[in-house]
């Protein structure tokens, strides 16, 4: 089997890792991104609340991109701002736009934000920072269709959140409603309390399974692929 390319790549705040076997597949999906950015800066130009508000964004324009709308239905399934989901819909149009080109093993890691199309078994990682709870991984058995597994934290990567969460790993085959619900996740997790009780704010269609990690201490919801021991190395963690 042809040998798994590994591309890191910037557009401004769009920190990304794109692994193909193709190199055109890895075009396929730098090119989607430059051109979703276009259109989210475009609009946000428009108007700049769509970029700042915490709150369901009332969509006027019926020409709004395609973006955009997605960003603003995902988000109100769980009361948020569209921005809780620019990165998985950003992941999500580029891996769509690799397998347009063909791809059947393709995967975007936009900062932890991750949508997946595997052929083959594939080991996805959790970091949780300072967390004791460490070395943890997904096991994905191979797949025909996309996956998006998103994570959130209040103590690690520049995202808002106002939550206590290590980690808050929220998995959906949609990776735009995955992102708004790891972030609605970590908002929920309290310094102290039960973790159960913080699934209930993304218990909704579509959300297959959620894990929390707030220090030592774990929780698991709904199903969930099967966890494993991993070394974790920290190179590989998308970031600046």
């Amino acid at each position: 089997m042809p040998e798994i390319l590994r591309v890191h790549f910037q557009l401004k705040e769009t920190i990304v890792t794109i692994f193909a076997r193709e190199e055109r597949h890895i075009d396929a999906a730098r090119q989607s991104i430059r051109e979703q950015r276009c259109y989210l800066e475009d609009f946000i130009r428009d108007d700049p609340f769509f970029q700042i508000t915490l709150e369901p964004y009332d969509l006027v324009a019926d020409d709004a991109p395609l973006i955009v709308k997605q960003m603003i239905e995902k988000s109100a399934v769980f009361g948020i701002g569209p921005m809780a989901a620019v990165a998985g819909a950003i992941a999500g149009n580029a891996l769509q736009a690799m397998i347009d080109e063909g791809a059947t093993y393709a995967v975007v890691d936009n900062g932890g934000d991750i949508c997946i199309l595997n052929d083959q078994p594939i080991v996805v990682g959790i970091y949780a920072g300072s967390s004791p709870i460490r070395n943890l991984a997904f096991e994905l058995p191979a797949r025909r269709a996309p996956l998006g597994i998103c994570t959130s934290s209040g103590k690690v990567g520049p995202s808002i959140s106002f939550g206590f969460a290590d980690a808050a790993v929220v998995i959906s085959d949609d990776v735009a409603l995955a992102d708004a619900a790891a972030t609605a996740l970590g908002n929920a997790v309290t310094a102290e309390g039960p973790l159960q009780e913080c699934f209930l704010a993304i218990d909704r269609p579509g959300i297959d399974g959620a894990l929390v990690i707030r220090g030592g201490e774990m929780a698991l919801w709904k199903e969930l692929p099967s966890l494993r021991r991993a070394r974790m190395n920290a190179e590989r963690i998308t970031k600046e």
